[in-house]
């Protein structure tokens, strides 16, 4: 139970501290963090339901893009502020560094497993991210066609 609680406040901080890095006026600070503590946490809830890595990081990067649209939203903001501050926490950072380190000392057999692990996260943060993305554009599309066939009628 420790690990998992200082795992979402560093997952929290690390969101903070890149919206800091990334100059984020002071009034989006507070959804920066808040988006990557929920997301870290979706991830860790994820893992226990799924016990797959892609799986869990799909579910959760859905919700980080899903977070920032809605976010974006309410705060009249670009929706990327929020995503990429809220992603923070999935970033495969660990395993791309053993990957690389693994690869520079030939130890190919762990240098494939990392590689392999860091392309799960990628492929899961892109996919839950464009699925999301996708659904939001074809709504919007739809309440466009549906407004311009009204003025037309």
């Amino acid at each position: 139970m420790k690990d998992i609680i200082i795992q979402l406040l560093t997952g929290m901080l690390g969101s903070l501290g890149f919206a800091l890095l990334f100059g984020l006026k002071k009034k989006y600070l507070l959804n920066a963090a808040l988006g990557g503590l929920i997301c870290c946490a979706l991830y860790q809830v994820g893992m226990l339901i799924f016990g797959s890595i892609f799986l869990a990081c799909l579910a959760a990067s859905a919700f980080c893009a899903l977070y920032s649209e809605v976010t974006a939203r309410l705060k009249k903001a670009p929706s990327t502020l929020f995503f990429i501050t809220s992603v923070i926490p999935l970033v495969p950072g660990g395993s791309l560094y053993y990957a690389c380190s693994n690869a520079v000392i030939r130890d190919w057999e762990k240098a494939k497993y990392f590689s392999m692990l860091t392309l799960q996260y990628a492929l899961a943060i892109a996919a839950g991210a464009c699925v999301v993305w996708a659904i939001m554009i074809t709504v919007e599309n739809i309440k466009k066609n549906k407004q311009t066939s009204s003025e037309n009628q």
